[in-house]
Parts: C-alpha cells; sequence; structure tokens
C-alpha cells in the first residue's frame, strides 16, 4: 500500500511545501492538496515548488474538476510540471464541490467530467483531441505521462470511474462502504473490456493518531460534512433506492441542515452536528498506530491500493511522523 498526504494551500505557502517534503522523508508517496480557488491559495503555484523541494514524491490535486478551469489549462499545468519534474504528477479530478459552490455554481455532469478527462489526459500526453470540436494539440508535450484518478461516490460515478479512469478515489474509510464501491467500479470496467486490477483504487480520509478517541473524533468531524455534500447530491438523485446506493452511506445525512462553505474541511466546522461519533469511527481512522494499522489492512485486502491521509487537524506534523515510524513501515 502507498501513502498520501493531502493538504489545504492554506498560507503560508511555505508551510505546505516543507511538509510535503516532511512527509516525503517519512514514506509517503503522494503529495495532494485542495483545489478551490476562493478558499485556498493556487495550488499548481505550489506543486511546482513541492516538485522542486522533493525528487521521488507524486504530486497532484485531489481535487480539481472542469468548471473552474478551462481544461487545456489544466491539461497545460499538469504537462508542464511533468516536463520540469520527470511525470510526477497526477490528476485527482471529480464533477466539483467548494470550488464551484462557494461561488454559486453546480457541479458539472459526469458528462461532462468524462470528456474533460478524455481531453486533458490526451493533451497533457502529447495527443489530439477535440477540444468542443476543435482538434486540439500541445506541440511542446513530448513523452508525457497523466495518470487521471476520478473521485466517485454513486453508481453512476463509479461505472464512468471503471470505464474510463485510470484511478478511483474514494473520500471515505468506511471498510464496507469502501468494498461496495470497489466492485461496483471493477464490474463497469470489465463491462467496458479494461482490467480492473490496472485501476489504482485510493482511499482519502483524515488520519489521527491519538489514544484520546474523543478528541481525535472533534478533530475529524468535519469530514463528516464534506461527504455529506455529495451524499446529499445522491439522495437527491436516487432518492431512498437501497437497491442502488447502500443505506449505510444514505442514512446518515438525515438531519443535516445546510453547509456553510466558510468553514470548509476544517476541524471545528460547525455545520457537522448531525455527524455522529459512528459515522466518525467509520469514515476516518483514528487511534492509536495500531488500530491505523489494522482498519489500513482490512482496506489494502479490499483493493485498497494507496491510504491517502486528510491532515486537516491540529497534529499535522505529528500524524506525518507517527505514520513515517508507526504505521508506513507495517503496511509497505
Amino acid at each position: 500500500m502507498d501513502f498520501g498526504l493531502v493538504l489545504q494551500t492554506d498560507p503560508p505557502a511555505s508551510t505546505v511545501v516543507d511538509r510535503m517534503c516532511r512527509a516525503e522523508a517519512a514514506g509517503f508517496s503522494h503529495g495532494w492538496t485542495f483545489d478551490s480557488c476562493v478558499l485556498w491559495q493556487e495550488p499548481f503555484t505550489i506543486l511546482s515548488r513541492v516538485l522542486d523541494r522533493t525528487s521521488t514524491l507524486r504530486a497532484g490535486t485531489m481535487v480539481t474538476n472542469p468548471a473552474t478551469r478551462d481544461w487545456t489549462v489544466t491539461a497545460s499545468s499538469f504537462a508542464t510540471l511533468n516536463a520540469m519534474s520527470g511525470n510526477r504528477t497526477v490528476c485527482g479530478i471529480g464533477r466539483g464541490d467548494s470550488a464551484v459552490r462557494v461561488t454559486g455554481g453546480r457541479p458539472e455532469t459526469l458528462r461532462t467530467l468524462g470528456e474533460a478527462m478524455h481531453v486533458i489526459k490526451e493533451l497533457a500526453e502529447g495527443r489530439e483531441a477535440a477540444f468542443h470540436g476543435t482538434p486540439v494539440q500541445m506541440p511542446w508535450v513530448t513523452g508525457g505521462s497523466l495518470p487521471v484518478w476520478m473521485a466517485a461516490y454513486g453508481p453512476k460515478a463509479l461505472e464512468l470511474a471503471g470505464r474510463q479512469a485510470d484511478g478511483l478515489i474514494l473520500q471515505i474509510a468506511d471498510p464496507y462502504l469502501v468494498g461496495w464501491m470497489i466492485r461496483t467500479m471493477r464490474e463497469a470496467a470489465e463491462r467496458a473490456g479494461r482490467d480492473p486490477e490496472a485501476i489504482t483504487v485510493c482511499v482519502a480520509a483524515p488520519a489521527y493518531l491519538s489514544d484520546d478517541l474523543a478528541h481525535a473524533r472533534d478533530q475529524c468531524r468535519w469530514f463528516g460534512g464534506m461527504v455529506g455534500n455529495h451524499v446529499a447530491d445522491l439522495v437527491a438523485r436516487y432518492g431512498d433506492r437501497s437497491d442502488l446506493v447502500p443505506p449505510e452511506l444514505t442514512d446518515y445525512i438525515k438531519a443535516r441542515e445546510g453547509y456553510d462553505y466558510s468553514h470548509h474541511g476544517r476541524a471545528g466546522n460547525p455545520s457537522t452536528a448531525f455527524v455522529t461519533d459512528a459515522i466518525v469511527d467509520r469514515f476516518c481512522v483514528i487511534g492509536n498506530a495500531e488500530a491505523h494499522r489494522d482498519k489500513l489492512r482490512e482496506l489494502r485486502d479490499l483493493g485498497v491500493g494507496q491510504f491517502a491521509v486528510y491532515a486537516q487537524h491540529d497534529a499535522v506534523d505529528d500524524v506525518i511522523d507517527g505514520y513515517g515510524a508507526e504505521v508506513i513501515p507495517g503496511l509497505t
């Protein structure tokens, strides 16, 4: 199992860069950043510095979207970083959440997402793509390689990932739900004639190393609120169709009352009162190092190839160092 570190690009940018370097030294293979240009600083500028300061770390977005950036700009940004760093980037992409909602927009359709993933990958790898009907190619791209990993929750999104994506990002660490999502994606990949095993599965969720479970839960409760935004979209689309979406994913948002994006992805988010301790335990990875290793082994056995640590809490450096010393050595 590989390990990634996911950081918000809060100022100062130098702290983000330093922590990515710290993660590489601790044995993390990937460094990821949020991409929400109103709420945080510009990720591609910071990722350029991260790649310059590291030697093996792969860097990417968790996640960008097809709405806030022109697809050719996204492709060019990744291709430029790859030309400078030796193909060490990954494009994590989804329909859009905070980046579009904070400015009054809406997530893109899955059809648009699929088209964007195709165009971005083709252009970033030096091939021609039809961009809104116009043939486009970046003549300066040579030898480019850009894995495109798609974030998904619902059955139609998981099917798209199985048909097209190089990797699947699951922003949840509940083994039951992860198992359902992986099976759904792999069945779609088989129907499309693809090798399901060739699609990397990345679970991204908060990790907090501590025997003080009450404090750990409070520091990670924000995540249930973030996931709830996507689950609310699923409920709006599928209703109570438990044959399509497991109630283990949808039932917990029944007491949800809106969401304030000014606190998005932060410990202490007041929009997460509906997130119970049980949900935090299911969706996140908390407790001592042994508890982390046990849950991650369970996820690995389901087919998860990477665990990406959301480090939006009061112990970022402790979790980087703790994973380097006590968790990663036993699982890589």
